[in-house]
């Protein structure tokens, strides 16, 4: 997500990396039960600098509003984090109380449950800045598509970003037993059932693991923006759903195409 490495793995260089964000018209907000608006904004280039934004709930940062502005704060995040440079944003006592009347988050994460990728430090976000959701390969079941939902549809959330990461032990797993034949104990084959169709049968050893995982993030997308409800507003420019990867070497962010 950063501009100053490579966009596919941590060893290639590049000058830029952007996310295309298609400029489409906004529409009017709908607000009834789960129906709304959001959808992608104009091209944004991930570079270090946040744009400004709508005001945050404790009125000492400005929150990001569109698609745009918040891919731009979580990869000056991000910088932040690998640079060893945090803010620790949004902790203050004056930040707490004024959650408690309610939460405005700009993004929301869809991520592994590895506890070495927590998506508030490798962005370095605070208190209500980002929504959440972590299951083990960035799978999707019932709950994970409704917590995905709820924060596009009920808070107006313009950005979901599925973030795999380098050594994924789920997609390790998944691999593992689909070369093995052997069932995985209690619910992990569930997981390893759903990554399954992602592997990368064209690469052998770690390469096939290292391919199955931005494989995966690249399904993973598509199966939320081909949900109707997000899919509207993906078409509307309100919301971006977006793929990208954690690299545990670098530290870095980067797209996933």
């Amino acid at each position: 997500m950063n501009s100053d490495r490579s966009a596919d793995s941590p060893s290639a260089t590049t000058a830029h990396t952007r996310f295309a964000l298609p400029s489409l018209a906004r529409r009017a907000l709908l607000r009834a039960g789960l129906t709304g608006t959001a959808a992608l904004g104009a091209t944004a280039a991930l570079g270090t600098g946040s744009a400004s934004a709508a005001p945050s709930t404790s009125g000492s940062r400005r929150r990001p509003s569109t698609p745009g502005e918040a891919l731009r704060e979580l990869a000056a995040g991000n910088q932040r984090w690998r640079t060893f440079c945090e803010r620790h944003p949004d902790e203050s006592p004056a930040v707490r109380q004024s959650l408690t009347t309610g939460q405005h988050p700009f993004a929301v994460v869809l991520g592994c449950i590895d506890s070495r990728v927590p998506p508030e430090l490798v962005f370095d976000q605070g208190l209500g800045d980002l929504m959440t959701v972590r299951s083990a390969g960035e799978v999707l079941d019932e709950a994970v598509l409704g917590s995905v939902a709820y924060g596009v549809l009920e808070l107006d959330i313009p950005l979901v970003l599925v973030l795999g990461h380098q050594s994924c032990g789920a997609v390790k797993a998944s691999v593992a037993a689909d070369e093995s034949g052997e069932r995985l104990p209690a619910h992990i084959q569930y997981i390893a059932d759903q990554i399954a169709p992602n592997i990368d049968r064209t690469k052998e050893g770690d390469a096939r693991v290292d391919s199955t995982i931005d494989a995966n993030v690249r399904a993973v997308r598509a199966r939320l923006a081909a949900e109707p409800d997000l899919a509207a507003k993906v078409a509307s420019g309100e919301l971006a759903i977006v793929g990208a990867r954690y690299e545990l070497d670098t530290q870095r962010v980067h797209r996933v195409a």
